[in-house]
């Protein structure tokens, strides 16, 4: 049995991928080229967007997409594969083409984040792969985006490690936090990999273990004299843990000409305790101590909180951000779009008796529209091979209001999706997560209004189409309408 760090992550996938795979080897479609695209339906929360998350991932998984012996021996005892797709996969290589939107676009339903052109045996192998990585990491970033702003300039940590739902959720939902906003992270190998700033001062065992509470500060002061927060709420915030805090200050750090950094609250009414411990840390002299709090805090609660006059300088939020606890659900899919007959690529569409699971389909482009203010005011599919001419008014379709005449005027766009990889090669020029979490930033001074960044009934971002596209998915529709 592998062991944990020996994993090939080739093998994350679905079992029907591979009976997929074998069957298209089988009949002679391997090779047969089809696009597929990765969209999700609906923001989280009822959100107004959401931010796109994990293409890094996507990167090292396809670059070292391959099968080792024992994979091979495993998928053979499985007794559902015929020996010459088994030997094929054995130097298996994707060969096909990637393009995605750059991690951390602002994204909307329903338009392509990804699209695969490739073999039709790669982009199936890919599948599951490529969602859960957009899945998990999407949704952690936009839900720490929401806890973010509603700090409203107070900083944000990650503290979720413990709470996560698995080594791999913490180590990637603290970069994916990093990503939506948070300026750190509690857990080290988040750090280490990413280069995210770690934080981090003391638990209540260690204020537990010494005979008082008074020691256990002084302790942790004398080892770590540039940098002592203390943790205040073991026994009492306001009766025992402040003053023990301003004593240890008076009696340990400024002797030494060092200051007491913070104070950290993890229980009760927060919003009542950072008042009270504020008045008393003033009063001591301490007006540059920040206090921190902690304790399943969220973008609500945190409102509700500051919304009350809180004190508070920095959060600490957990489990409700590391497991997006109030919608953990990102749900982003992964359709077929198009096949390709004769060297053109004919488009494919998925009817539901859900309207909203209806697929936009064929080889499309997505451009993203700005008014002169450079302020985002749409997305617009298009045709593939489709000339857009914004210098003049460009008539475009409302898809929900089709029947009404309109025009971008004045406007100006930006196509969404970049090249990744080529003919299986990479192309893309990886980023760091700091200069992914600052265009997160930047979108969203600049571009989104300020209506879609509502937490309760956002505006909603427009996805029009071209004449061309729209009128290319009607006929669709029409050609596979059931009587």
């Amino acid at each position: 049995m592998k062991q944990f760090d020996s994993r090939n992550l080739t093998m994350v996938m679905d079992l029907y991928e591979m009976t997929m795979a074998n069957g298209y080897f089988i009949d002679q479609d391997k090779d047969k080229r089809v696009v597929f695209d990765v969209f999700y339906r609906k923001n989280p929360d009822q959100a107004g967007f959401s931010i796109f998350a994990g293409l890094e991932q996507i990167i090292e998984y396809i670059e070292d997409l391959h099968f080792d012996p024992e994979d091979i021996d495993y998928l053979r005892s499985l007794k559902l594969f015929d020996e010459a797709f088994l030997s094929y996969l054995s130097d298996f290589h994707f060969s096909g083409d990637i393009y995605a939107f750059r991690e951390g676009t602002i994204m909307y339903p329903n338009e392509p984040i990804i699209t695969v052109v490739a073999p039709l045996l790669d982009a199936q192998l890919i599948e599951t792969a490529l969602l859960l990585q957009i899945n998990h990491q999407s949704l952690i970033a936009t839900k720490t985006q929401r806890i973010v702003r509603a700090a409203d300039g107070r900083t944000v940590s990650d503290f979720g490690a413990r709470r996560a739902h698995n080594m791999d959720a913490a180590v990637y939902g603290a970069r994916a936090a990093y990503i939506g906003g948070a300026v750190g992270t509690a857990t080290v190998l988040a750090g280490q990999m990413f280069d995210i700033p770690v934080s981090g001062t003391m638990a209540h065992s260690w204020i537990m273990f010494y005979k008082d509470e008074y020691t256990a500060f002084k302790r942790y002061a004398e080892n770590y004299p540039d940098s002592t927060t203390l943790l205040v709420d073991t026994y009492d915030v306001l009766k025992s843990g402040i003053p023990n805090a301003i004593r240890c200050a008076k009696e340990v750090l400024e002797p030494r000409g060092k200051r007491l950094k913070g104070v950290r609250i993890d229980s009760g009414d927060l919003a009542y305790l950072s008042k009270k411990v504020r008045k008393m840390l003033d009063e001591a002299g301490l007006t540059d101590c920040k206090i921190i709090v902690s304790n399943s805090l969220d973008e609500y609660t945190i409102t509700s909180i500051l919304q009350q006059g809180g004190c508070i300088d920095s959060f600490g939020v957990g489990e409700r951000l590391i497991t997006a606890k109030s919608d953990p659900v990102f749900g982003a899919v992964y359709k077929i779009a198009a096949v390709e007959e004769d060297g053109t690529f004919m488009p494919r569409i998925k009817v539901s008796e859900n309207v909203e699971k209806i697929t936009n389909p064929g080889r499309k482009k997505v451009y993203r529209v700005y008014d002169e203010n450079h302020q985002s005011i749409a997305d617009l599919i298009a045709l593939a091979d489709q000339e857009i001419d914004f210098s003049k008014p460009f008539r475009y379709v409302d898809p929900d209001h089709y029947w009404k005449n309109r025009y971008f005027d004045n406007c100006t766009v930006k196509e969404l999706q970049v090249p990744v990889f080529l003919h299986g090669k990479r192309v893309y020029e990886k980023e760091s997560l700091q200069d992914i979490s600052q265009y997160v930033k930047e979108q969203l001074v600049n571009e989104v209004w300020d209506e879609e960044q509502r937490f309760e009934n956002p505006h909603t971002h427009y996805l029009d189409m071209t004449p061309e596209y729209y009128e290319m998915k009607m006929s669709l529709l029409e050609g596979v309408r059931v009587e």
